[in-house]
């Protein structure tokens, strides 16, 4: 993943915008309302949905209207990547700059917040385990299936009675929405979208900044990290904690380059208190602050850990204390190795050898997957501790160095999902990018988008559909830089 040698633009220019590309925003305004219609009949709908049980409108979640509901969801999906990638040409060619992007941005966001759960089911465990805490129930003990009730029957098979993976902030702010929605499903959809939404606006203010100390440019960041359909769809349509994740992480990243250090690792240690994920970047912090500090390199480094550790634990143990809940969810973060699929290496590759083995004698597939995920387990340790000791000299190449731990992260962690490559997304979008590698970045940010179903279910086994979608997202790349590569228009915008 190379993110600098011959630059798209050199570091330190500006943008310079020329207004706001009306018709490609409303190009993707109409893609986002087409896929918030289409949801409602083809995404991760309600098993009784009060608006539309028993009424006339029923019908497009069954047979020809389910069909018709997937057909206009997908021609939203294509036409939200179109406008992306025109956009994406404009912030490139310096024809608009961030002020166009973060219009975008808004404007393909506001009508995913109303829309039915899109290509995934999570929210209703996030509102199920919310509901758990309000209910004076541990859910770090107990699964949703206990409370029999609207949000837990809506939670997926795999996680009814699967204790809450996720950080105590992150807990008290699912009770809140359950508290202040009276625990109403659709209520409680829209509110929790509202409170991820702060996520996106986390990253949208912390990636001018982030392009200004990593060598990028503000309007490129913003266009591949905030405006990109991987993150609006999944992370928004989806509604996944993640973006609140990864919204505190950049903004405490953006904080210690700007020499305010307690303050971003307090940040790092709230994203953390979210989600796990975000420890990865508090090492790389630790490289930067120590680097501004007096001394020789083993002081300097004994004091930032001190300080760093100090201000992670200790924000880390106020907000669980103030949650009232202990340290279960940690435990509990091993209840993904339940999802298989190759997005994960390791469990590609286990699944790759047990196929194989099975061919010629009969076993079990389990050893197999243990073995791969154990061996990806320590390549990631490998990687990571690489990744650390190059960025030893501190500074804002530290963060590249943490982008690419991420992503080490995201391949090679027992259990991948799409979403989380936003990860490494978000900390490495403000670096200045070569053209192949954003050219590499859209192909994989439309396929990622592509391989999940509507209603949550996996795609990555339907091999034909793979193929389209590997072909949908190979003409984005190629349009990325040469426009209407298809010859279909006379137009070049």
């Amino acid at each position: 993943m190379r993110f600098a040698a011959t630059r798209v633009e050199a570091a330190g220019e500006h943008d310079d915008p020329r207004g706001i590309p009306i018709r490609t925003i409303l190009l993707g305004v109409a893609g986002v309302m087409l896929i918030a219609l289409g949801g409602t009949g083809a995404g991760a709908t309600l098993k009784r949905d009060p608006l539309l049980t028993d009424t006339s409108l029923s019908w497009i979640r069954y047979g020809h209207g389910h069909d018709l509901a997937t057909a206009v969801l997908y021609i939203g999906l294509g036409l939200v990547v179109w406008a992306w990638v025109r956009l994406g040409r404009m912030v490139r060619n310096r024809h608009v700059g961030s002020a166009a992007v973060l219009t975008a941005v808004v404007a393909w966001t506001l009508p995913l917040l109303f829309a039915p759960p899109l290509f995934s089911k999570d929210i209703y465990s996030y509102l199920a385990q919310g509901q758990l805490a309000l209910n004076g129930l541990d859910p770090y003990e107990v699964g949703p299936a206990v409370l029999q009730s609207p949000l837990s029957d809506n939670v997926s098979w795999v996680w009814q009675n699967t204790p809450a993976p996720y950080g105590p902030l992150f807990m008290m702010l699912a009770e809140g929405v359950v508290w202040a929605t009276n625990a109403s499903v659709i209520g409680g959809v829209v509110a929790m979208r509202l409170v991820l939404a702060l996520g996106l606006v986390l990253v949208c203010w912390a990636l001018p900044g982030l392009a200004r100390h990593l060598g990028g440019r503000p309007a490129v960041a913003l266009w591949l990290a905030g405006a990109n359909p991987l993150m609006l769809v999944h992370l928004i349509g989806g509604a996944h904690n993640d973006v609140i994740m990864v919204g505190l992480m950049a903004a405490g990243v953006l904080l210690v380059l700007d020499r305010r250090h307690v303050f971003g690792i307090a940040l790092v240690a709230l994203a953390f208190s979210v989600k796990a994920t975000a420890v990865i970047a508090v090492p790389f912090l630790v490289l930067v602050w120590a680097r501004r500090m007096p001394g020789s390199r083993n002081a300097q480094l004994a004091k930032a850990v001190a300080a760093g550790g100090m201000t992670f634990v200790g924000v880390f143990a106020a907000t669980t204390a103030i949650a009232g809940l202990d340290l279960g969810w940690i435990p509990a973060l091993g209840t993904s190795s339940t999802i298989v699929n190759w997005l994960s290496l390791p469990s590609a590759v286990g699944d790759f050898a047990f196929t194989v083995t099975n061919l010629v004698v009969s076993v079990e597939p389990g050893v197999f997957m243990t073995i791969a995920r154990g061996l990806g387990s320590l390549l990631l340790l490998y990687v990571a501790w690489r990744q650390w000791r190059a960025a030893d000299e501190g500074g804002p190449g530290a963060i590249r160095h943490a982008a690419l731990t991420m992503l080490a992260l995201a391949l090679l962690s027992p259990a991948t999902l799409p979403w989380y490559f936003s990860w490494a997304l978000v900390l490495g979008a403000g670096l200045a990018w070569t053209t192949p590698a954003l050219n590499r970045a859209t192909f994989f940010s439309v396929f990622l988008l592509l391989v999940t179903f509507p209603d949550g279910n996996t795609a990555l086994y339907s091999w034909g559909y793979l193929v389209l979608a590997a072909g949908v997202s190979a003409l984005a790349c190629v349009t990325s830089t040469r426009p209407d590569p298809l010859r279909l228009s006379g137009r070049y915008t």
